[in-house]
């Protein structure tokens, strides 16, 4: 598939990029740079997903370690963020290519006007061949608005734009079948046809000094790629001309492959990216019939919480878990009367009727999460 590859996306993690003590490692950059460049001549657009703002930084500001205040977060970014896109820009102009800086934050994505507008923009620039170097805007950024590591913002900038493959470069050669720091016959797994429970389940929680994430935050990265269409290739950085030997086919790293019945991009949308406005606690009848890819009618729901109004995404919940979410046809007032109806009575009860369903299938995704 990688040799098919028109779009791609390059996350490149704080560990390819600096040293641990926070100095940039500007031999690293320069490889990767050239096989970026290199990958464009080729004919593949291409969008770098970069980490290394605070890790920059830190080198400036003579921490020895990553910042545990935000503050002092937000200080290195603000420094480290300026000095690392003055670099990509000097190193691609050498190679004949302009880039475009783009930060983000979680808001950018849960509000369906500013992730079209952010659409727009990225597929403006890859129109003009100007190269989009994209971070999370970590020098303002706070906890509720925050993604929390690039691996997620990789993942949903690709389904996004509706890349073709997302390449996760960081110090890691893949995903393994034991930890390989303990295990010295752990074996690397090439490839992963479906992302189930026993996968997740090897991801450890390791970082390293300079970096946010570890094998978990990317194998979550991958289920959200892999859901919405983007295979996703997890792969070691300083492994020689890495990024031409993946889109050359080669075998290297750990490959996810994308989900055949994979969600479109409104679904996708509704799924990872928009913010629940509220909750509709519903029974086993309507629980049944969204298994069986049915709307949620208003005679299934036994509870509604929140605050909300018609067209926001709400989360879907039965026996203490979210199972889906969706973009409701009613607000929380309307809802509330309606509740436990058969659908033939909703004129009667609030006056008007547009809907027989309170979230059309079409509009529904399924996503299992535990409440604690």
């Amino acid at each position: 598939m990688s040799k098919k590859a028109k779009r791609v996306v390059v996350k490149l993690g704080s560990s390819s990029l600096t040293y641990e003590n926070g100095k940039l490692n500007l031999i690293q950059i320069e490889q990767l740079v050239r096989q970026i460049a290199d990958l464009k001549n080729q004919g593949h657009d291409v969008l770098v997903v970069s980490s290394g703002a605070i890790s920059a930084g830190m080198g400036y500001l003579n921490y020895s370690k990553r910042p545990k205040t935000l503050p002092e977060k937000q200080a290195c970014a603000a420094i480290g963020q300026g000095k690392l896109l003055h670099l990509y820009e000097k190193l691609f102009c050498e190679y004949g290519y302009s880039v475009g800086q783009i930060l983000l934050t979680k808001e950018d994505f849960a509000d369906r006007e500013r992730f079209l507008n952010s659409r727009s923009v990225l597929n403006e620039l890859l129109s003009k061949n100007i190269i989009p170097i994209i971070n999370e805007n970590d020098a303002v950024v706070v906890s509720e608005i925050k993604f929390g590591d690039n691996d997620t913002l990789s993942a949903l900038v690709s389904t996004l734009i509706e890349a073709d493959l997302l390449i996760i470069l960081s110090d890691i050669d893949g995903l393994f079948d034991k930890n390989p720091q303990v295990h010295k016959d752990a074996k690397l797994i090439e490839y992963v046809e479906k992302i189930d429970s026993k996968i997740e389940s090897l991801a450890g929680d390791s970082i390293s000094n300079v970096g946010t994430g570890g094998m978990r935050t990317k194998i979550n990265a991958a289920k959200i790629a892999t859901r919405s269409g983007v295979s996703v290739i997890i792969a070691k950085s300083n492994k020689q001309n890495v990024l031409n030997c993946i889109l050359n086919g080669q075998k290297i790293g750990t490959f996810f492959v994308e989900e055949p019945h994979q969600l479109k991009l409104r679904k996708s949308w509704i799924a990872y990216n928009a913010r629940g406005k509220g909750q509709i606690v519903i029974d086993l009848g309507a629980y049944q019939a969204i298994e069986n890819n049915k709307s949620l009618l208003p005679s299934g729901i036994i509870e509604v919480r929140g605050e909300f109004r018609k067209g926001d995404v709400v989360d879907i919940l039965f026996e203490n878990k979210i199972i889906g979410r969706g973009l409701t046809y009613f607000d929380y007032d309307a809802l509330n009367k309606i509740k436990g109806k058969h659908s033939e009575e909703i004129e009667d009860i609030i006056g008007t009727k547009d809907y027989d369903e309170v979230i059309h299938k079409d509009n529904l995704v399924r996503k299992e999460i535990t409440i604690e």
